[in-house]
């Protein structure tokens, strides 16, 4: 259900509510608070200097506003307390002034000064406490949507539109574990009557979660073992060992492991089904490449799939470089959107009549108009994981194809094996040898003097530097800085000698490719950007990755942004700036392991935001946190893995809309 049709929502909240990922009914009621602020009353006569008071109470006088220049203002009343009666001084709070009447029942939060008896808040809220705890949900906002608007527009659709929710937990799981409904989990989650009951509606939810999560991984995995009959290739392993012997540079044990079993799926009778995990740099695509070569000189066509025109257009340029030192020659083709129709259509016939051994590009290699001749492998890059429907279109068209995942994102093993449960796992931990370690500081806010300073210098070596923000714009409540205010100030120091320019991801595909092809050209030297650049191109001349507000992300994303840097042959710096959290960054300067990186993720704050963010897809759980519910994962896989067996629920409508939202995913 489109979340236009909940009540109360217009055309301007709908925008705001998109713009914050919410588009439907369950995305809205799935929204769930990131944090819950305990409202305790405080004894006004026991509250220590500076410390924050929480006091309810009755407004006894009407609110005087003063206006001050720069546009700040201030409102001062009184309000009677169980304490006695107290001064309240507010700033920047005029709009409210015309709803604190004499006799409304607010919550104050502040500080306290007893000498002047005058409480100044840092908020304002309507309503009364009782002796107990009162629990208040605070959502992730965006400018000109409230967290008011948020509680009121989710309990709405809690209210009218409940019976449209759908409940993924079978019957006999809710009753084993004496689940409430859905709807009632909702409603606790949203509105904590209790701490107690809040932590039992969050387990449900995330047991949910996690069920759907797990059948989608056992349904993959039995699906591939009905198709798992592959194609058995007779390759003799002295090519291998030929090939190995003759790269110009030394392949690291771990990428002769990794070989050694993707030999062994490729000559196997079982279709390979194979995640290839490495960190960024660790030299993933010269494995890929000889899987597609060993591939190829067995008679059949290798395609390699990535997220981007931009980034396929890289492997296309990297892959006809590293096959110049193999003995046959290969043909390798790019097909890119941007090609014209007679070009297009010129790849296409091209390929059907097996002239062309490797097919390098986007989604768009196994869509509807393109035919092989004999397809025996499939690389998809990163974000491409391959669903139920697209295995089929493959099948469809006579070809059972091995495929090959490759992901730069290190998960700990443990969980790797769990939650890619449908696929085989090669590891790749060691770096190839002359890699430069990248240099990474710690800055706090007001030394930043001191890294445009660096920043200056690595621009005058005619080096080019990422510059990261978390946001693109204000939300509320936030102080973060923004991709638009960082270009500000980066044009104030900069933008008087060098070329500055923003991407992020709520800008088209196109517009993002241009840009970051501008900046591999050197059109641009200061990119400022999101998290949007995490996974991305290569720009051996950028030297120097400066991330603001470094606490609001995750150690793993940390990893990543930093890895976009150092894919040269200069001394490379990251700089992380941030006045909070710097025991947990000083990690970032210890390492450069990415895996060592990941298990410290897991062990301080869960995956977080350890599989990337939204763009990633697979691994963004709504409310289920891996490490601290991993027993919860643990169930739901054995929970689900039974359901999904029992052929006497094949009919139950709840597996049919199961296994129809893996397929609509898949496409």
């Amino acid at each position: 259900m489109d979340v236009s049709k909940v009540k109360g929502i217009g055309p301007k909240s709908l925008l705001l509510l998109n713009k914050i990922g919410i588009y439907t009914l369950d995305d809205l009621v799935t929204h769930y608070p990131f944090r819950y602020d305990i409202l305790k009353r405080s004894n006004l006569q026991e509250v220590l200097p500076e410390e924050k008071v929480i006091i309810d109470g009755k407004v006894e006088s009407i609110p005087i506003l003063l206006r001050f220049k720069a546009g700040l203002n201030k409102l001062n009343f009184r309000l009677v307390t169980a304490s006695g009666v107290v001064g309240v001084s507010i700033f920047n709070r005029a709009f409210m002034k015309n709803n604190l009447t004499i006799g409304t029942n607010i919550i104050v939060i502040g500080k306290f000064d007893r000498q002047k008896n005058i409480i100044t808040a840092s908020d304002i809220k309507f309503g009364s406490l009782n002796n107990q705890e009162k629990i208040e949900a605070v959502y992730h906002c965006t400018s000109g949507l409230t967290n008011k608007n948020l509680t009121t527009y989710i309990n709405t659709a809690l209210l009218m539109n409940g019976k449209d929710i759908t409940d993924y937990i079978p019957a006999y799981y809710q009753e084993k574990y004496q689940f409430s409904n859905k709807k009632t989990a909702l409603n606790i989650v949203h509105n904590p009557p209790t701490l107690e009951k809040l932590k039992e509606a969050q387990i449900r939810l995330k047991y949910e979660e996690l069920f759907s999560f797990m059948f989608k991984i056992n349904y993959l995995k039995e699906s591939h073992k009905k198709e798992a009959t592959g194609i058995e290739r007779k390759i003799d392993s002295k090519i291998v060992d030929d090939i190995v012997k003759k790269l110009p540079f030394e392949l690291t044990n771990d990428q002769k492991k990794a070989i050694d079993e993707i030999y062994k799926d490729l000559t196997g009778k079982s279709r390979m089904n194979r995640l290839l995990q490495g960190d960024v740099g660790s030299g993933k695509t010269i494995v890929s490449v000889l899987a597609m070569y060993l591939n190829c000189i067995s008679g059949y066509q290798s395609a390699l799939m990535a997220p981007t025109e931009i980034l396929a257009t890289q492997h296309y340029n990297n892959i006809c470089e590293l096959l110049h030192s193999f003995p046959q020659d290969l043909s390798i083709e790019l097909l890119k959107g941007s090609q014209t129709k007679k070009e297009k259509q010129e790849i296409y016939q091209r390929l059907e009549n097996g002239e062309i051994d490797i097919i390098i590009g986007t989604h768009a290699l196994i869509q509807e108009e393109v035919h092989y001749k004999s397809l025996g492998l499939v690389v998809t890059d990163e974000q491409h994981r391959f669903g139920v429907n697209q295995r089929a279109l493959l099948n469809t068209k006579g070809m059972m194809p091995d495929i090959l995942y490759m992901s730069a994102t290190p998960i700990p093993r443990t969980y790797a094996l769990t939650i890619y449960g449908d696929m085989d796992v090669s590891i790749i931990r060691e770096m190839p040898e002359g890699r430069i370690p990248i240099q990474t500081y710690l800055k706090k806010e007001d030394e930043i003097k001191e890294v445009l300073e660096l920043m200056n210098e690595e621009l005058k070596e005619k080096h080019q530097i990422y510059v990261i923000a978390p946001l693109i714009e204000e939300s509320e409540n936030s102080d973060l800085t923004t991709v638009l205010a960082l270009r500000d100030k980066m044009n104030l120091a900069f933008g008087s000698k060098y070329k500055i320019d923003i991407v992020h991801g709520k800008m088209a595909s196109a517009a993002k490719d241009l840009i970051m092809q501008e900046f591999k050209q050197n059109n641009i030297q200061i990119l400022i950007s999101t998290t949007v650049i995490e996974v991305g191109v290569d720009v051996p001349n950028a030297s120097m990755m400066v991330i603001f507000d470094a606490h609001r992300f995750g150690l793993s994303t940390l990893h990543q942004l930093r890895g976009r840097v150092g894919r040269g042959n200069v001394q490379s710096k990251c700089v992380l700036i941030s006045n909070s959290d710097t025991k947990r960054l000083e990690i970032m300067q210890n390492t450069t392991d990415g895996f060592e990186i990941s298990e410290e993720d897991f062990k301080l704050r869960g995956h977080g935001d350890l599989f990337g963010t939204k763009q990633s897809g697979d691994m963004s759980f709504k409310i289920a946190n891996l490490k601290q519910d991993f027993k919860i994962l643990m169930q739901a896989k054995k929970d689900s893995l039974d359901y999904l067996l029992d052929t006497k629920n094949d009919k139950e409508p709840l597996k049919i809309q199961l296994i129809e939202s893996i397929n609509h995913t898949a496409d």
